[in-house]
């Protein structure tokens, strides 16, 4: 079972304790999904299950637009409810100009670094996360490999926890355990059932 690896450095709003079962959120501020079903739903999770043996945390991360998804910038929306960029842009259209929820749960920024601390096992766990890598013939996986190892090396910046667990973009939910082990996950626009499903199975 793929293990979990989560880094930051403290959290911006509570505290997170690891329990039994742990719910991840990664998501970016500068990305409208990521607020306009991903956070409530998460919020909503939150609000049913944090009373048990599950822990919550969002992950403020940046695979891109550095300059706008920063841990200044997250600091500023759990504080404010400050917005930016296409966030920003889409909230407007719906009438909003700062966040129109609350955000109850943990919130930390993830690790960003300027060098690759592993590129080789960086690279391991990307290639291991991709649907279908294993199905490639030999020739096309080092294609690959060499692809994203030229894409990783091309960024002014790195975020720990997203790139080495490989995930795909934001918003990310990802279900573990005390160990550390990943139970599941889904990327994108996810239904509040699937993940409520998850947790009850895993919860028994």
């Amino acid at each position: 079972m793929k293990k979990l690896e989560l880094y930051f450095d403290e959290e911006l709003q509570g505290k997170f304790e690891l329990k039994k079962l742990n719910l991840l959120l990664v998501f970016q501020v500068n990305c409208p999904g990521c607020f306009s079903y991903a956070l409530p739903v998460f919020n909503r999770l939150y609000e049913q299950w944090n009373n048990g043996d599950i822990s919550f945390l969002a992950l403020s991360t940046a695979f891109e637009d550095f300059d706008r998804n920063t841990e200044e910038n997250t600091q500023r929306l759990v504080k404010e409810g400050f917005l930016v960029g296409e966030t920003k842009r889409f909230m407007a259209q719906q009438g909003f100009e700062e966040l129109p929820y609350s955000l109850d749960f943990p919130v930390a920024m993830d690790k960003i670094e300027k060098e690759l601390p592993d590129l080789d096992r960086i690279l391991d766990n990307i290639c291991s996360s991709t649907p279908g890598f294993d199905t490639l013939p030999e020739f096309e996986k080092v294609s690959y490999r060499n692809r994203v190892a030229a894409y990783l090396n091309s960024l002014e910046k790195t975020a720990l926890t997203f790139t080495l667990n490989g995930l795909r973009g934001t918003p990310s939910f990802v279900l573990f355990n005390s160990d550390y082990d990943i139970l599941s996950h889904w990327f994108g626009h996810v239904h509040y059932e699937n993940i409520e499903n998850a947790i009850n199975k895993f919860s028994e």
